[in-house]
């Protein structure tokens, strides 16, 4: 009987049509999870048969051109590889190859970043004569004009960081010496220098003229200097008062900050200008809005006197402290929340404290024994180098318009500039005369 079916000619299924008795709908019976087929006599096996047989127009013996024969097996080995089949099981999937249609891409490596090394050895060594070993005054800073200042005694000198030549800015009457602070303006060309009988001068460096006298607004030494911009300059004082001065003006205080018992030893304005911090001997580190008189915040964390503070540039909120004798530690502050983010023992006097101008670095200076200064990596404050050579506490750090370079004074009466940054090659400074290797040692008066 089998064979009498295989002998009838095959229906034409290109006209077949559903049957009548078909239902378009699957019938739903309750058999589990699992979908069993009914083949029963509603299947037409000779149909299927012949569905499954009969060649698809696309792969009828149809003639075929070369270049179009020629572009499908191009196709095949492009895509499939050789493989049969488009997706397979393997461990690791083949490289695509390369087609001889397709322009080769050029391979873009970045390369490795190298490995910053920091020098251990200062660069250059300045004498600095009678310069006043107190951790109540600032007399060392850089401006942006790449010209160092520091006072030694009576005296302030200029060095040139380009040329390296040596200038006398101004020496005051012995009624005012020492000198206790110095500070350039945003400008780089005018310099305030506070005196200890609580005098502040202006000078214009390249006329070397006294420019004002700002008097009365302090008794006794005035250690702490820090510019806002341009034209406010505030000031603190040995009792405890902290003055903001416009010097444009004949009645040049404008607002006073009262919030400290004893001495100011460490002034800095955020880089928006909108918070100045503050620290004193009476261990404590006050936050101050420009426009309000009471502190923003008051942190007495410290257990020792406060000169090292530092804000963050990346940061705006962010605050960095040191602690003095006992305390040992560096601080972070958020001053938007008004909450200590961490605090990390260092092991020694923290005297100074200055943000990497191109790495999420701090640099610290510190105290014995070792009288050294930490380069920290941020947020870890893992240490990354440590920098000796003076033989007392580092009181004055400050760093180059670049960041490049680090200051460090100490009243070992020697000025050190080490290089913490590598200079950039589109644009180099012209070397100066006094850093040969045979004049390493010279002295800046």
């Amino acid at each position: 009987m089998d064979a009498d079916i295989y002998r009838e000619p095959l229906p034409d299924v290109r006209r077949w049509r559903r049957p009548p008795w078909a239902s378009s709908r699957p019938t739903t019976r309750g058999f589990g999870d699992r979908f069993i087929p009914n083949r029963g006599d509603r299947m037409n096996m000779n149909i299927a048969e012949a569905l499954l047989n009969i060649p698809r127009k696309d792969e009828s013996t149809e003639e075929v051109s070369p270049s179009r024969a020629a572009y499908r097996k191009l196709l095949s080995d492009t895509m499939l590889q050789g493989r049969t089949r488009v997706f397979s099981f393997s461990n690791r999937p083949r490289s695509p190859l390369k087609s001889s249609l397709e322009a080769p891409t050029p391979t873009h490596r970045q390369p490795a970043r190298k490995r910053r090394q920091i020098p251990q050895a200062p660069e250059k060594t300045l004498d600095a004569p009678d310069i006043v070993g107190d951790d109540r005054f600032n007399v060392l800073d850089w401006g942006n004009k790449n010209v160092l200042s520091i006072a030694l005694d009576d005296k302030v000198y200029l060095w040139n960081a380009t040329d390296g030549s040596t200038t006398e800015l101004v020496t005051v009457p012995e009624s005012s010496a020492p000198i206790t602070s110095v500070s350039w303006a945003p400008d780089g060309r005018h310099i305030a220098i506070g005196q200890c009988n609580s005098i502040v001068e202006l000078y214009d460096v390249t006329t070397k003229k006294l420019l004002r006298t700002l008097a009365g607004i302090h008794q006794g030494p005035v250690g702490s200097l820090a510019w806002n911009n341009n034209h406010l300059l505030t000031t603190g004082g040995a009792h405890g008062a902290i003055i903001n001065n416009d010097v444009r003006i004949e009645s040049h205080a404008v607002r006073s900050y009262r919030g400290h018992d004893d001495v100011i030893c460490g002034l800095k304005w955020s880089s928006c200008g909108k918070h100045l911090a503050s620290g004193g001997a009476d261990k404590l580190l006050n936050i101050w809005d420009v426009s309000r008189s009471s502190p923003l915040h008051r942190f007495s964390n410290h257990t020792s006197t406060v000169r090292a503070v530092a804000w963050c540039p990346f940061k705006d909120n962010l605050l960095a402290s040191g602690g003095g004798e006992t305390d040992h530690c560096i601080k972070f502050w958020n001053v938007s929340a008004g909450t200590c983010l961490k605090s990390v023992e260092t092991g020694s006097e923290v005297c100074g404290l200055l943000w990497s101008k191109h790495e999420r670095e701090l640099l610290s200076s510190h105290g014995p024994e070792k009288n050294q200064i930490a380069v920290w990596k941020y947020p870890s404050m893992t240490k990354i180098a440590e920098l000796t050579g003076h033989s007392s506490s580092v009181l004055y750090m400050t760093q180059s318009p670049d960041g490049c370079q680090v200051a460090s004074a100490s009243s070992d009466e020697t000025l050190k500039l080490w290089q913490i940054n590598e200079k950039s090659t589109e644009k180099k400074a012209p070397k100066s005369p006094h850093m040969g290797p045979t004049n390493m040692y010279s002295y800046i008066r």
